[in-house]
């Protein structure tokens, strides 16, 4: 992993998050609701729940906000039922694209899913056409100027805690855990106040594809504006080398 940071990345999405809070305030309060119902409205009986709320706070989410979704998708016996959907598809020069969404109306996020791949000169497939390309994996990224530890002693802490892999680049530290640990490992960290820039359970590319000609640099920022866009898409994932 070493020599690919993702944090200048993510810090583009923050500054892009920052001048849009409502569309991530959205994103988050789906994922609250369906983490609710899955495993009730107490964070300490629903690891989900923890690692949401986690993420909401990362995003500078407001605790009254947090706890608000929390009562409504516990108290609501007719609130909106979300299903979760992953699309998968091809960019321009056959850079992959993962989508996940929650949706309540599937025919519409599978048109405008379809719809923001036609417009960027790519296409949606078939499922598992690009998901074997990619590892999922818990990604925890700290960033160094918020961070008073020692590399090797941040190191010593994720792996004790159950963390598989963990790389220093420039700005940030990189911390990967399987799926599983993954709620074990942040709560570690957090519990030792170590601040987290991102942490999540993301799809992590074996493989980076380069986009060398400035209309496919387009096409692919188009796909992914048009995704970012849409309220129903939770997240994106790809493997072009930005």
């Amino acid at each position: 992993m070493s020599g690919h940071s993702k944090f200048a990345n993510i810090k583009h999405k923050k500054e892009k998050n920052d001048a849009a809070k409502g569309k991530i305030f959205t994103i988050i309060g789906r994922e609250i609701a369906v983490a609710v119902k899955e495993g009730g409205p107490d964070p300490a009986n629903n690891s989900k729940l923890r690692d949401v709320i986690a993420k909401a706070k990362a995003n500078n989410m407001p605790n009254d906000t947090i706890d608000r979704g929390i009562k409504k998708a516990a108290g609501d016996a007719n609130a909106v039922n979300y299903v979760s959907i992953t699309y998968e598809g091809y960019g321009p020069n056959g850079t992959a694209i993962i989508v996940d969404a929650l949706t309540d109306n599937k025919n519409r996020t599978a048109s405008n899913v379809r719809n923001a791949f036609t417009k960027g000169g790519g296409n949606v497939g078939t499922t598992g056409c690009v998901s074997f390309m990619f590892d999922q994996k818990g990604q925890i990224i700290i960033d160094k100027e918020e961070c008073e530890l020692e590399a090797d002693d941040l190191m010593m802490m994720a792996l004790d805690a159950g963390a598989e892999d963990f790389a220093e680049e420039e700005d940030s530290f990189e911390i990967l855990t399987a799926p599983d640990d993954f709620s074990a490992v942040r709560e570690a960290l957090e519990a030792e106040n170590v601040p987290m820039a991102s942490a999540e359970v993301t799809m992590v590319p074996q493989n980076w594809v380069e986009l060398t000609s400035e209309e496919d640099i387009k096409k692919m920022n188009r796909i992914l504006d048009l995704l970012d866009e849409d309220d129903d898409v939770q997240a994106v994932y790809h493997n072009w080398d930005e």
